[in-house]
């Protein structure tokens, strides 16, 4: 599938930005603009099943190895950095092999899924349809105005089909073995997805991993700035 992209800057360089489940490329309102003004072309895709992306027929087209092939079909080659948010992060773990950025960055990967009553449940996320301004708002207070009205139209268009795609991979192994290219994880603090023994384990395996104090999931919308400077000497 092709997907719906959005184009900040005009730089010699590109970078690729794909967001996380339920979001679209307006996540990344202001850190594609940051990126352009650093002198990359940024191109921020809509996943399939968001955004105005096409849709799958059902939760079985919605793999992260379908969302992987996509990237491979929309993307353009030679790729200067790429940077995945939460299911975006698992999605470009998957396809970085074949994409080849020269460098990646994986913000709060959902690279653990917990099985079990207390582990990942699809009805979670399929009841965000129903939140209000005032919910969203109170689950993210650091959030603008701006924001909480970009989630909320994002959340609209989202096909909650996809929440129930990622249900059989509850309790597998989704850890990277090894940064296929030179790699950083940005993390909550604390991260649900990521502990303290996850991120030691990342590290041994060969990733730059640093936490940005303060922010919860959405780090890049959690803190702009914070984000933005975890990611120096990476762009």
């Amino acid at each position: 599938m092709r997907l719906h992209t959005t184009t900040w800057g005009s730089g010699d360089r590109t970078a690729l930005l794909v967001h996380g489940i339920m979001a679209d490329h307006r996540t990344w309102r202001r850190v594609g603009p940051a990126l352009a003004e650093r002198g990359y072309l940024v191109v921020a895709v809509d996943l399939r099943g968001h955004g105005a992306s096409g849709r799958g027929a059902g939760p079985e087209e919605y793999r992260p190895e379908d969302y992987a092939d996509d990237l491979l079909e929309t993307v353009p080659d030679g790729l200067d950095l790429a940077v995945g948010h939460s299911l975006g992060a698992l999605v470009l773990s998957r396809a970085v092999e074949r994409l080849k950025p020269a460098r990646a960055v994986y913000s709060d990967p959902a690279w653990q899924l917990r099985s079990g009553p207390a582990g990942y449940r699809a009805e979670l996320f399929v009841r965000a349809k129903e939140l209000n301004r005032e919910m969203v708002r109170g689950l993210n207070p650091s959030w603008s105005e701006e924001d909480v009205e970009d989630e909320m139209a994002a959340v609209r268009v989202w096909d909650e089909r996809t929440a129930y795609g990622l249900t059989p991979l509850a309790g597998t192994d989704l850890w990277p073995v090894r940064p296929v290219v030179p790699s950083l994880v940005t993390l909550a603090d604390p991260s649900l997805l990521v502990p303290p023994a996850s991120a030691r384990m990342l590290a041994e395996r060969g990733f730059e991993v640093r936490t940005v104090a303060g922010t919860g999931h959405t780090v890049h919308r959690d803190d702009f700035d914070g984000f933005m400077s975890a990611l120096g000497g990476w762009i």
